[in-house]
């Protein structure tokens, strides 16, 4: 298992649908490509677990620009009212 923390700041992104997302930061992108032919299931999306504050919801990472994005769903962002623009800290697990 695989567990990596870190902060990152919210953005929007559209594409097929509006969603918010923050850029896993370079040090933890490395940790993930090392296992990342172990867990991804098609076109290097990652599955693992996020948590944000007292809410954790299962996600899949998603390749873009070299680096890992994590969706912020609505089943985080409402319970955690996270908003556009806002630093959350962030833990994804991973089971390797």
């Amino acid at each position: 298992m695989l567990i990596l923390d870190f902060t990152a700041t919210t953005f929007e992104w559209r594409g097929p649908a509006p969603f918010m997302f923050a850029k896993v930061p370079d040090k933890e992108t490395q940790e993930i490509k090392e296992i990342s032919k172990m867990l991804t299931y098609g076109w290097g999306v990652i599955p693992c677990m996020v948590t944000i504050g007292k809410t954790t919801e299962k996600t899949s990472l998603f390749p873009k620009d070299g680096g890992y994005l994590v969706p912020i769903k609505v089943a985080l962002s409402k319970p955690e009212g996270i908003v556009l623009g806002q630093s959350v800290k962030i833990q994804l697990e991973f089971n390797t």
